[in-house]
């Protein structure tokens, strides 16, 4: 469903706000949603969630869950009328839903930039008009047109799915011409249209976070230098070492990408650094991001408390980085490990200067390659936190 861009072209209204003591609903259950409940709570607000999954990892410190599937029509009513505000935790929401929630509740954030954002062709052509640069890329409809595109932009070359794909899904490198045919085969499948991108050789992932509130406030986090294991990220390192002016420059793309899509709450934007600095936008999240976990400790303002305030239409913290960092996730694997050295004396003299501190997510199974959680490394120098990383042992290949 497409939203009315002139209806819609202000879901938010400027002079409200949602004073601490208010309801904040959050559409979706999972550990984003949690830990910007913990955030919230802290301030004051209470939380309600839908998420169909009992005792959700949001569920388990919210005030409420309502238990149900996220096209329930019934269950987004009950959230609400049990919230002040609504807010969501991932991009793939149901535009019927979000309608729904539209009238009859607030959402500030609106349903046109998750429109945006859920298909890769919209997102791209709406970076473009924000006056960001994009990697090349074209749309492709058939294998024929696909031959072509590979042939413009050379091998590899990336085709994805427009819509659904994440860490690493719903895409194909392309690397050798005779790959062409079964490419585009496989991803047809998923029926949605398929986007074919020129692959960037970059030296680094970079990624900005930005909040804008409905009074037109906008300010971004410090880049962080992200890395990434079997396409989900493994390590977020704060500040990112990279030159001064690049950090500069992916800041004002975030911010310039904030205001050009209207947005209100946070937007997450993942950027490659090639070696001759220059950097392209690879893709959006309208929402708190992996990459900001870094943000809790290591900020003065967490990227948590911050999409509270710019929802409800507070005043923007200040994001500034206190001390660097280095965030790194805990997937399943590594859960077990992890509980076995923080309960050792040595986890904390181990490095001087260094602390450690756990977020775990509630999550009931700890599966292989599912995010259960993340530790942020607190350091004068990301080199003496990479020291306890290593000397923990818990990301260790043998730990999988």
């Amino acid at each position: 469903m497409r939203p009315d861009t002139q209806r819609e072209a202000r879901a938010y209204d400027p002079s409200k706000v949602i004073a601490p003591g208010g309801t904040i609903g959050v559409l979706g259950g999972g550990q984003l949603g949690r830990m910007l409940a913990l955030a919230g709570r802290a301030m004051g607000y209470r939380f309600a969630t839908l998420d169909p999954t009992p005792d959700s990892p949001c569920g388990q410190v919210a005030d409420r869950q309502v238990t149900a599937p996220y096209h329930d029509a019934a269950a987004a009513r009950e959230l609400a009328e049990l919230s002040d505000v609504i807010t969501y935790e991932f991009e793939n929401v149901d535009a019927d839903v979000t309608e729904l929630l539209m009238k009859e509740s607030y959402v500030p954030q609106g349903s046109k930039l998750l429109y945006t954002t859920q298909h890769r062709l919209r997102e791209k052509r709406a970076i473009e008009a924000a006056g960001v640069k994009v990697a090349p890329y074209a749309e492709i409809g058939s294998v024929e047109e696909l031959r072509e595109a590979v042939g413009r932009f050379g091998l590899p070359c990336v085709l994805k799915t427009a819509m659904g794909g994440y860490d690493g899904k719903g895409q194909w490198v392309i690397r050798h011409e005779d790959e062409i045919a079964e490419a585009y085969e496989t991803l047809a499948r998923a029926g949605t249209e398929l986007v074919l991108e020129q692959f960037i050789r970059f030296e680094k992932e970079l990624s900005v976070i930005a909040a804008r509130s409905p009074r037109g406030e906008v300010k971004t986090f410090p880049a962080a230098e992200n890395e990434h294991v079997n396409n989900i990220l493994h390590l977020s390192i704060v500040p990112a070492r990279v030159p001064a002016d690049v950090v500069e420059r992916a800041e004002k793309m975030a911010a310039a990408i904030a205001e050009g899509l209207d947005v209100v709450g946070l937007i997450a934007v993942e950027l490659f650094l090639t070696a001759d600095g220059e950097l392209f936008v690879n893709e959006l999240a309208p929402r708190p991001h992996n990459s900001g976990h870094y943000t809790m400790e290591a900020c003065r303002t967490s990227q948590f408390e911050q999409h509270v305030r710019a929802i409800c239409n507070l005043p923007l913290g200040d994001p500034s980085l206190m001390q660097p960092v280095v965030m790194v996730n805990v997937l399943g694997e590594h859960v077990q490990p992890l509980l076995d050295w923080v309960v050792k004396p040595e986890s904390e003299s181990l490095e001087p200067g260094v602390t450690a501190k756990i977020h775990l997510y509630g999550k009931a199974e700890a599966k292989n390659g599912r995010k259960m959680g993340h530790v942020n490394v607190l350091a004068d120098t990301p080199e003496a936190a990479f020291r306890w990383i290593e000397a923990s042992r818990i990301w260790e290949p043998n730990n999988k």
